[in-house]
């Protein structure tokens, strides 16, 4: 759970209907009525709001402690923790927050260039966003309590920031706070990745703009780091997979309200899914994930089943386990090995889709089936591997071996 200092409560939202209905009279049951007399109110849910550290020595400590960094020039972690509300004559983070959203850009494109020989611009690009985004630094801004460092003066932010607070620990009481895009229904407010970039900024300005410096000092922060291999484990490859087990179609729609995209998901014509987000990707993450609860949570047995089923002797399990499924009963039944084939590779840099058989010699026969395209070779040979346990399956049992 996340430490805040809880100054003071207040209201969500009350409207002038609920401040003006007259309380219900002392000793009444509640729910019981008194002629016409309305039924007395809920009580009202409130929320802790961030505390402030007022001691701007402890505030910089605290950062140098977490950062294990000791600043050269104190005041650039000043500047950087102090909002442009805070009516003092200080400078703000504003400009530091314009170097931060740079350099983290090129940091993150720096690394994942290095570690991901491989990709095309397009999948580095998407990576980088995913790993940059307002939802995700905002996080970072949670789990290590930058907010109550922030000079500033500004209720309505502390507001803010209290909803998105608890929306987060909602996530983690709901096993998502893994989830590097975040899934919560409040939006990210942006202040808190803006303290995250600036913060950065500062460590870049103090180490004389050591880029390599920066990265080993901030990266830590930014854990879990979204990879090629993490980001297609995401909810968009879930539902496909969900929709391609039982023969339906998930179609995503985007559409820009204000500066925010929005997605929603539709599966055979019908809305069972919504998300929003700055960054487009992260709205479809955040339509799809919803759109995989939904689904799962109201035919988790029945309709949405996680194996297509077990028909003599050759077992044909979950897509991703099909592989390795298939490889053992190769070896069981004295098979040979499969060979995998790529047999096509299309679709833009960013959104590659690979396209795989397989061959089996079995019973003195050769077989060759061919899967589904996906964006993850392991997922398409997986899919390969699936159509070959379905055929398989269906020639032991007319063999009778």
């Amino acid at each position: 759970m996340f430490p805040i200092a809880p100054d003071t409560t207040t209201p969500l939202n009350p409207s002038m209907e609920d401040l003006k209905r007259p309380r219900a009279e002392p000793g009444m049951k509640p729910g019981s009525r008194k002629r016409a007399s309305p039924q007395p109110d809920p009580v009202p849910v409130t929320l802790a709001l961030p505390g402030f550290v007022a001691d701007r020595s402890e505030a910089a400590a605290r950062v140098e402690r977490l950062l294990q960094y000791q600043f050269h020039n104190r005041s650039l972690l000043e500047e950087a923790l102090t909002h442009q509300s805070f009516a003092d004559g200080a400078a703000s983070y504003q400009r530091l927050e314009f170097v931060g959203d740079a350099v983290l850009g090129l940091a993150f494109s720096n690394f994942l260039y290095l570690t991901n020989p491989t990709l095309g611009p397009g999948a580095l690009s998407s990576l980088r966003a995913a790993n940059i985004s307002t939802e995700k630094l905002a996080r970072v801004a949670v789990r290590h309590n930058f907010y109550p460092l922030l000079r500033r003066n500004c209720p309505r932010l502390d507001l803010m920031v209290g909803q998105f607070t608890e929306s987060v620990k909602q996530e983690l009481e709901d096993d998502l706070g893994t989830a590097p895009y975040g899934g919560s229904v409040v939006k990210a407010p942006k202040v808190l990745a803006d303290i995250v970039e600036a913060i950065a900024a500062a460590v870049y300005v103090d180490c004389t703009f050591n880029l390599v410096k920066l990265w080993q000092v901030t990266r830590f922060l930014f854990e879990p780091i979204i990879t090629a291999e993490t980001i297609d484990e995401q909810p968009v490859s879930t539902l496909h997979e969900l929709c391609q087990k039982h023969g339906k179609v998930a179609q995503f729609k985007t559409w820009q309200k204000g500066g925010t995209t929005v997605a929603n998901v539709f599966v055979d014509g019908t809305l069972v899914g919504m998300g929003s987000s700055e960054q487009r990707v992260i709205a479809k993450l955040n339509a799809a994930r919803d759109a995989v609860g939904k689904l799962l949570g109201e035919a988790k047995q029945q309709v949405l089943t996680t194996g297509v089923g077990h028909v003599s002797g050759v077992e044909v399990g979950e897509l991703r386990e099909c592989k390795q499924k298939l490889h053992e009963q190769c070896i069981m039944k004295r098979w040979s090995k499969p060979i995998y084939k790529l047999e096509k590779e299309d679709g833009p840099a960013h959104h590659r889709k690979f396209l795989y058989s397989v061959q089996v010699q079995a019973q003195g026969n050769t077989y060759v089936t061919l899967g589904e395209p996906f964006s993850r070779v392991k997922d398409a040979e997986n899919s390969g591997a699936q159509e070959m346990l379905k055929l398989l399956s269906k020639q032991v049992a007319i063999s009778g071996e």
